[in-house]
């Protein structure tokens, strides 16, 4: 039985020019999920990622802690294992992972917001723009997940949907291509959108039910699905016991 474990990216830059770029804290998150892994010697036999610059820089960060954790224990018999390639993208980078565009997402939803400055001049009426900025992106996501104005997106729902589930299967092949025996662990780090839009599928249901996901997920967080023969299994959901250290919590949705 093959174990993916899709990791949701660590924290972004929501709110600011480039969102495609971990925080500070983000490349923490991803350090800490490295370091759990490594603690209880969960073994990793191959990570990939999407091309998104967040996806890569969170699998970089986890790959640096966790193999720094698992030479120090090599005592206890858990070898240091060649599980990425960093000097050879193309060999672990799966673009059928990157998230939806999601601002193609936000300008469709209102045509004033295909101008920035409509945007930035809504959300500063606001007295928390944070938080305006928020609700017209649940309004835009809503719009998305609709159904009724499929024609308008650079990549529909439906289409996204679709490439998500593919990117399931291409992992599949990706195992059985590796030579990897069939009780392997793969580590996937991508984006919210995705991980919710597989695990919706394998519950049997919609694109609401993949929205209200998404919206739960957090940064690091891990859904484990797993292979055997033709069989797909979700056996968990967004779990994030790594993000709580000392009494402290690095928990964020973002």
């Amino acid at each position: 039985m093959t174990t993916i474990l899709l990791a949701r990216h660590g924290q972004a830059s929501f709110g600011q020019e480039n969102y495609d770029q971990l925080s500070e804290l983000g490349g923490i998150q991803a350090q800490m999920l490295g370091q759990h892994y490594a603690a209880t010697q969960r073994r990793i036999d191959a990570i990939f990622t999407g091309s998104l610059v967040r996806q890569q820089d969170s699998a970089r960060h986890f790959l640096a802690r966790y193999q720094l954790s698992i030479s120090s224990n090599e005592s206890n018999g858990m070898p240091v294992l060649p599980i990425m390639n960093i000097n050879e993208p193309d060999s672990y980078i799966l673009p059928q992972f990157d998230e939806f565009n999601h601002k193609d997402v936000f300008i469709k939803s209102d045509p004033d917001f295909i101008n920035k400055g409509a945007i930035t001049a809504e959300v500063a009426k606001s007295e928390v723009p944070a938080t305006r900025l928020a609700e017209l992106f649940d309004q835009a996501m809503q719009r998305w997940h609709g159904g009724d104005n499929d024609q308008d997106y650079i990549e529909s729902w439906p289409q996204f949907n679709n490439r998500a589930q593919q990117a399931l299967e291409q992992v599949r092949a990706q195992v059985a291509n590796l030579g990897l025996s069939r009780d392997s662990t793969v580590l996937v780090f991508t984006s919210g959108g995705v991980i919710a839009a597989i695990t919706a599928q394998l519950l049997k249901q919609g694109s609401q039910t993949a929205y209200q996901l998404n919206k739960s997920l957090v940064n690091t967080g891990v859904t484990s699905v797993t292979f055997k023969d033709q069989s797909t299994r979700l056996m968990s959901l967004n779990e994030y016991s790594h993000l709580f250290s000392d009494g402290n919590s690095f928990v964020t949705w973002r």
